[in-house]
């Protein structure tokens, strides 16, 4: 949809902010203007402000600023145009159609899906009637209570092969929309139309802006040929393009739950009713292409968590070949393999959310599956074996269509391969090395050999003693220093950082103060990283914080225990590099001893600065797209905004200080 500047002039005409904003935000008048509770985080006195007069609104806590379509992109996680096309139907403002051709095909659209949400209203009324009881004996087996039925909408289809017809009739809907939605089966073998969907528990499946387009249905008996039915391609439905519940885990992503994919739609309401908002499925076929782009504009890294079997871990290697190609800075996925005989409905059943945030947190990154399937069930034992894989994992890297990715991914595989058959520390050659052979089932790689290696440190490539023999070895990665000077210089180690100073602080509060983590674990777990590294310490931390000792009284035994659980799990080398990444003293609450205010208040501001950059960085891609289809000024301002928006954002740490006697300081300064 294209937007002309007077269009959007018009819209911010009709709709005053402090109506927009008023719909989420309880308000009262200051003066001239209106000011109420922050929408963006938690406090207690009000910051945030609504000036009608200038169009705009401003939240002191978080440095927020902007319009009232800012504010809709804001809140709600949408981008540019749904937010437009969202005000623009509060405010009664007709869109602006294209051509009369696009006028007609949206007209088209609009009565399918308006057939489609009689035929979703008919199936729930069934499941609640005489006739659905065994339609709600099944989710009641399934732990989906009556008030998750009616927030996912769930239904039955009756066995009678009319049933959904005569009904869509007697209220007008024509044989060839029920045929062309999917609801009926038709063709020149079938004299009349019938049902598609007959006994079976309907899942609706729903596109972002919450409107029916398909059906999945779920079979009650156990000898029918498919025990799901999805609907066929419709005008309105093309299953690779689409996600099970999309719409409601954008907003929740958009709000700092994790986005973890799992497999069914059932998995989906289990996830969700566990307290994992930002659950997903594909529509009854593997990954697609298409679904991965929708998932990469939710997360950076979302996490497809798989049944615990053989089939879930070749479903995981799929969907790992899918998406190599497709990797960017800072896009990937995360796997997590639940144990063997359980999908996500089996294991929220028996364990609960705790049970579940196991699995998310150890989460493993898309480097390990492909390293861990390239070594499973391997002998190494002779060079030209080693050589074959070597091979393997250069040819993986080669599919890499990123330039940066692929650089720093044959980095990395060539220090596996390196770790694996190092020569031994008291012998030459492979000794004792040669006859490795990756654990079977699955179960993560483990280096062997001494300790954690250094990315960059002495265990890397030059640790091999001369003359020893060893693999051809793939560059060490794109800066090369031509002097220790250089090579010492802060603009190098810049260079071979990629650890923000926001995310070394957050990690540095945790490390500090895990009892944050008492009331604020799901918050932690779900922000979005960059930096592998930070996503192994992150998990690190959260392990360590299930340890009973961290429940202790005492704010600095806590933080005691912490470091002494991390450096025995070999993240020593990773701390000091988390530190040397913090260049300001000024974040007294990120520091030992702080006061409990001042912590919690660092906390809320490195959140809250944290999730909008990643949202900013999201936005700014759908303005690039949005200026490349349509070079417009109002495209052009939009961009130039998020640029300016990012590059504040982008570096503060955090924008309170500190207070109290215990931070150093005795005055809050914001």
């Amino acid at each position: 949809m294209r937007f002309t500047p007077q269009f959007l002039d018009e819209l911010r005409a009709r709709l005053s902010v402090s109506e927009v904003v008023g719909k989420r935000v309880k308000l009262k008048k200051a003066g001239r203007e209106w000011k109420g509770l922050s929408p963006f985080q938690q406090e207690k006195t009000p910051s945030f402000y609504v000036n009608d007069q200038k169009g705009f609104y401003h939240d002191f806590s978080s440095g927020k600023h902007g319009d009232i379509i800012t504010f809709v992109m804001e809140t709600d996680g949408l981008p540019f145009a749904e937010a437009v096309e969202r005000l623009a139907s509060m405010a009664g403002l007709p869109l602006p159609a294209v051509t009369p051709d696009a006028a007609r095909h949206e007209q088209r659209r609009r009565t399918l899906h308006d057939v489609m949400d009689l035929a979703a209203t008919y199936f729930a009324e069934t499941l609640a009637s005489r006739v659905g009881a065994k339609a709600r004996g099944y989710l009641a087996d399934r732990a989906i209570s009556p008030a998750t039925q009616v927030q996912f909408r769930l239904g039955y289809a009756s066995p009678d092969r009319f049933a959904l017809k005569e009904h869509l009739g007697k209220l007008g809907v024509s044989v060839d929309d029920m045929v062309e939605t999917g609801l009926l089966v038709a063709g020149n073998d079938i004299p009349v139309p019938y049902d598609r969907f007959r006994d079976r528990v309907m899942f609706p499946i729903t596109d972002l802006r919450g409107r029916v387009i398909a059906f999945g249905g779920r079979a009650l008996e156990k000898d029918v040929p498919a025990k799901y039915l999805n609907s066929p391609e419709t005008p309105l439905f093309h299953k690779g393009d689409n996600l099970y519940n999309h719409q409601t885990a954008r907003k929740a992503t958009h709000d700092g739950s994790a986005l973890i994919v799992v497999e069914g739609y059932v998995d989906v309401i289990a996830m969700v009713t566990a307290g994992f908002a930002g659950s997903v499925a594909p529509l009854g076929t593997a990954l697609t292409e298409n679904q991965l782009q929708l998932l990469w504009k939710m997360a950076d890294e979302p996490i497809l968590c798989f049944d615990g079997d053989k089939a879930g871990q070749k479903a995981a290697y799929r969907a790992a070949d899918l998406a190599l190609p497709f990797l960017s800075p800072g896009k990937s996925l995360r796997f997590a393999l639940l144990p063997e005989g359980q999908d996500p409905d089996d294991l929220v059943r028996a364990g609960g959310r705790a049970a579940v945030e196991e699995v998310i947190a150890a989460a493993r990154p898309l480097a390990d599956m492909l390293w861990s399937r390239e070594l499973e069930g391997g002998n190494f034992a002779t060079p030209e074996r080693r050589a074959a894989l070597e091979a393997r994992i250069n040819e993986l890297s080669n599919g890499i269509r990123d330039e940066v990715v692929r650089r720093y991914y044959r980095q990395d595989l060539a220090e596996r391969l390196q770790r694996t058959f190092a020569p031994d520390s008291g012998r030459g050659g492979f000794a004792g090395r040669g006859n490795f052979r990756a654990g079977g089932g699955g179960r993560p790689f483990q280096p062997r050999g001494g300790g954690q290696p250094n990315r960059f440190g002495n265990q890397g490539f030059g640790s091999q003693r001369r003359g020893a023999p060893g693999p051809v070895m793939l560059p060490s990665g794109p800066y090369q220093a031509a002097s220790p000077q250089l090579a010492a210089s802060p603009i190098m180690q810049g260079q071979r950082s990629a650890i923000s100073r926001r995310e070394a602080l957050i990690l540095q509060i945790l490390i500090n103060h895990p009892w944050l983590l008492h009331e604020h674990l799901e918050e932690a777990a779900a922000l979005e990283f960059i930096h592998s590294d930070v996503h192994k310490l992150r998990a690190a931390i959260i392990a360590a914080f299930a340890n009973d000792h961290h429940h202790s009284p005492d704010p600095s035994e806590q933080a005691e225990k912490m470091r002494e659980d991390l450096e025995r799990g070999g993240f020593s080398q990773l701390i000091q590099r988390v530190e040397g990444r913090i260049t300001t003293g000024a974040v007294w609450g990120a520091r030992q001893g702080a006061a409990r205010d001042d912590v919690l208040s660092t906390w809320h501001q490195l959140v809250a600065l944290h999730r909008q950059y990643h949202s900013l960085l999201r936005e700014l891609k759908d303005a690039e797209l949005a200026l490349g289809e349509e070079p417009s000024e109002a495209n052009m301002a939009w961009l130039r905004d998020l640029k300016a928006r990012l590059a504040e954002v982008d570096g503060t740490e955090a924008l309170i200080e500190g207070f109290g006697e215990l931070s150093g300081r005795f005055q809050k300064s914001v």
